[in-house]
């Protein structure tokens, strides 16, 4: 998960993650499964997908949401790419950015093209991304939208 966060990211609110869930399981044919890292207290949604961008065989989300509406989605696959986007105070970049693929470093952090702030529209720009990335085998176009969904 995310280490680069400056300020108070806030504490994690499962309804979202709920949410986020329901639409993903709505959504994507890809899921294999859903759950929390912590079955009492959870501080993360995990959604196992059966395939993955590019070469990768499977692929997962893990997913934070705070009561202050900040996220991050940060995917990781079978073959170690890693990207995210994230929303949260931090030095690096402005507060909503994406880490792009194939490592998500902090340095090269990104404005997002994500702008919308509610949990249902962030989580369909976020799956729409990585739809049309998947369908495409395009890892380039995770973040060319303008402003999704």
């Amino acid at each position: 998960m995310s280490t680069d966060r400056s300020g108070e990211f806030g504490t994690i609110y499962l309804p979202a993650l709920q949410r986020v869930r329901t639409l993903w399981l709505d959504l994507e044919p890809e899921v294999a499964e859903t759950g929390y890292d912590d079955p009492v207290h959870p501080t993360e949604l995990r959604i196992e997908l059966t395939d993955g961008l590019g070469d990768a065989d499977s692929a997962r989300f893990d997913i934070q949401w705070s009561t202050l509406d900040n996220y991050s989605f940060h995917y990781v696959d079978s073959t170690d790419v890693n990207w995210r986007f994230d929303r949260h105070p931090n030095t690096h970049s402005p507060d909503r950015h994406f880490h792009p693929p194939p490592d998500a470093r902090t340095v090269d952090a990104e404005p997002s093209s994500i702008h919308v702030r509610e949990v249902s529209l962030v989580t369909r720009a976020v799956h729409k991304m990585w739809r049309v990335a998947y369908e495409n085998e395009d890892r380039n176009r995770l973040n060319s939208a303008s402003n999704p969904p």
